[in-house]
């Protein structure tokens, strides 16, 4: 029996995004067409039934299926559970029936999208697990599969984590690097105020003279990388209450319910998106009168 996490489920990227995603991954498997799925009748139907067998928080029901829908917009899906929820191993998670060429075109593409995106849920729930009762945020990075950005950060939400920046347009990040370029801390942040007055303005420090620099420079958030405990406990008790504080770097599961205690508003894992283990899924397809799809 599979339990619920939470009472909604985070909102979808825009329609297009997903059409987008599902256009290219089926292009891509099917090139000219499926020469192995053109052995079946082409009027012949099935119903087929998916599993997942592990514990996993599930996501990238849309994108599941959008890939045959694609194929067949007269597919039926029926799901036993939403994106957000977590199941034990062995849940079947929904039924299909449908056009049976279309559901075997469809199904490697379909799998690997909510195989990826259910692992990144999976991911992020342990890591919003560890931190529980802290206060403190998980946060993802831009550190997500080329191409599946939108995809994972929803993901990402599904698991309870909440997303960064989506890219480099929608919030400023001032690293070493933009410093240096800029001339200094302060210049880096007023030349970006100037800029763009309406985006969060995050500086990345490395020490607390820089921590110091960013306060005074008036910065919305301020990320700590590599601070170890002891710089970290001094961060926290100069700047609390008056500037977001983030950690970054560094960060894994063994170490990061630690860091969530020192009183930080955010964490950001790059292992969230980066670090993709597969949930374990299996789709079974049989003919309409219950034999096995003929062996191919």
């Amino acid at each position: 029996m599979s339990s619920t996490d939470r009472d909604s489920t985070p909102a979808l990227p825009a329609g297009d995004v997903i059409a987008r995603d599902v256009e290219h991954a089926l292009s891509e498997d099917l090139g000219s067409g499926d020469a192995t799925a053109d052995l079946l009748p082409a009027d012949a139907h099935a119903h087929a039934q998916l599993l997942c067998r592990d514990e996993a928080v599930i996501a990238g029901r849309a994108w599941f299926d959008a890939c045959f829908h694609r194929l067949d917009p007269d597919i039926a899906i029926a799901w036993t559970v939403r994106d957000g929820e977590r199941v034990a191993p062995d849940t079947v998670l929904c039924r299909l029936q449908g056009n049976a060429r279309a559901l075997v075109s469809a199904e490697r593409t379909a799998l690997n999208f909510l195989q990826t995106l259910s692992g990144t849920a999976t991911r992020t729930a342990r890591y919003v697990a560890a931190v529980a009762g802290t206060g403190t945020r998980i946060l993802d990075t831009r550190k997500t599969l080329p191409g599946l950005r939108l995809a994972q950060k929803y993901a990402v939400r599904c698991g309870g984590g909440h997303n960064h920046r989506i890219g480099l347009y929608d919030a400023i990040l001032i690293k070493e690097n933009h410093i240096a370029a800029a001339g200094g801390l302060r210049e880096a942040v007023l030349a970006a105020r100037a800029r763009h007055p309406q985006l969060l303005l995050e500086v990345e420090v490395e020490n607390l003279d820089e921590l110091e620099q960013a306060l005074a420079a008036g910065v919305d958030r301020v990320m700590l990388d590599e601070f170890g405990p002891d710089m970290l406990d001094r961060a926290v008790a100069r700047a609390k209450g008056k500037v977001e504080l983030e950690v970054s770097g560094g960060v894994d599961l063994d170490s990061i319910g630690a860091i969530a205690q020192r009183g930080v508003d955010y964490i950001s894992v790059g292992a969230l998106t980066k670090h993709v283990h597969a949930v374990d899924l299996s789709f079974r397809v049989h003919m309409r009168d219950g034999s096995p799809l003929p062996h191919l």
